[in-house]
């Protein structure tokens, strides 16, 4: 693993820009508890399109905040750079049952569906620890728009080819129970040998539940026929890895960024593919990057010759889940630099205050980050600036 570059021309950045980075951003509540007839609001994901657009997605919770009950797919629209956004248009409502875990991507890479969104998500009939037992399943969905997200198709189940569920023929042996899309946007590969890959980080959990949380493994799935085909990759190697993103590496990888569910290190995991996502080459712990038991987000922003430059938000915290804190990588997610605090409790709250996020580019000179604040009550956008060298095209 490398050593941290101390006196990168992004550490020099940082030293002399330390008093702008640290001045407040804007930010616009997107989603509010009690607006629209919902409790609670959880999960965002967030995704740009090729007019400007941004489409803000989340967890609609209609009767508490518990993560199993009646819970629609919901999204707000943004015309002006997360500045204003919409009116609630409702994507999945299951009735009584539970749709989540919504992972939007957009396919750039398709010639007869140019730009076409894909919405990847998970319905459920039970709770996290009933299912775990072997009470109930979770499914894996995805919806299509082919306007902007303004229509959607109708939804296709692809359970069979990427959850090996008990019963499932196809993997006659397997006993996946728990299932989770990675909370935030899934990604495609824009270079090298798997260009056009459709990348879905998820995890699940396999027997019966294990002190600790150690049924759990993170794992990905994939396409590379624009959603006709589905694959699996092999499970990352670490029991308790559990909520994951997935970023693009320069080389044409990918990174995966990791809950450590265990708890056992309270750091984030991260695992590296040299083949799109089938074989993870290795898996370790960053202790630069501390975390309480969290989501994280990463998003590839731009490349630094042929190595990725990564934006990664996360809580910088071993505590609670507080001090969201926006890191870089200018080489390849071997070392991270605390490019910014983005919001942390106020000295009187004692909870936690900031918990999930996820990230997207607006511009060369600015990444949007969505995240939950303020014990949940509200979903916040905001802008961060950032300088054009670190969003600079593969050459």
């Amino acid at each position: 693993m490398h050593l941290p570059h101390y006196l990168s021309s992004l550490w020099i950045i940082l030293l002399l820009c330390s008093s702008r980075l640290q001045a407040q951003p804007t930010e616009n509540i997107v989603f509010r508890s009690g607006e629209s007839g919902y409790h609670t609001f959880r999960i965002p994901a967030i995704i740009g399109l090729s007019d400007g657009q941004l489409l803000a997605f989340c967890e609609g919770r209609k009767k508490g905040s518990a993560d199993f009950g009646d819970i629609d797919i919901v999204l707000k629209r943004s015309s002006n750079g997360g500045k204003t956004w919409g009116e609630l248009q409702v994507i999945v409502d299951q009735e009584e049952l539970q749709a989540g875990n919504p992972a939007p991507v957009v396919d750039a890479l398709d010639p007869a569906h140019p730009n076409r969104i894909f919405l990847f998500y998970n319905t459920g009939n039970r709770t996290e620890h009933q299912v775990r037992e072997g009470l109930g399943r979770r499914e894996i969905w995805y919806l299509i728009s082919d306007d902007g997200g303004k229509t959607w198709q109708a939804p296709v189940n692809i359970s069979t080819q990427v959850h090996k569920f008990a019963g499932n023929a196809l993997y006659a042996s397997a006993d996946w129970r728990s299932y989770a899309n990675t909370p935030g946007h899934a990604m495609q590969m824009k270079y090298g040998p798997h260009r056009g890959r459709l990348v879905i980080a998820a995890n699940h959990s396999s027997g019966p539940p294990l002190p600790h949380f150690r049924d759990y493994r993170a794992h990905v799935f994939f396409s590379d026929d624009h959603g006709q085909h589905f694959q699996l990759s092999e499970d990352v190697a670490y029991p308790g890895s559990n909520e994951s993103m997935a970023a693009e590496l320069g080389t044409g990888g990918i990174l995966l960024n990791t809950r450590n569910q265990s708890g056992d290190q309270k750091c984030r995991l991260i695992s590296r593919s040299n083949d799109g996502g089938i074989h993870w080459d290795t898996t370790y712990l960053e202790h630069n990057l501390l975390d309480p038991v969290n989501q994280g987000a990463v998003l590839t922003i731009g490349y630094n010759h042929k190595q990725a430059i990564i934006a990664h938000t996360h809580t910088q915290d071993s505590i609670r889940r507080n001090r969201l804190m926006l890191h870089i990588s200018q080489d390849d997610g071997w070392s991270w630099f605390p490019y910014r605090t983005i919001d942390e409790a106020p000295a009187e709250v004692k909870g936690d205050y900031t918990a999930y996020s996820d990230l997207v580019l607006i511009s060369r000179k600015h990444i949007g980050v969505l995240y939950e604040r303020n014990g949940y009550r509200e979903i916040v956008f905001t802008r961060i600036d950032v300088p054009r060298r670190f969003t600079r095209p593969l050459r």
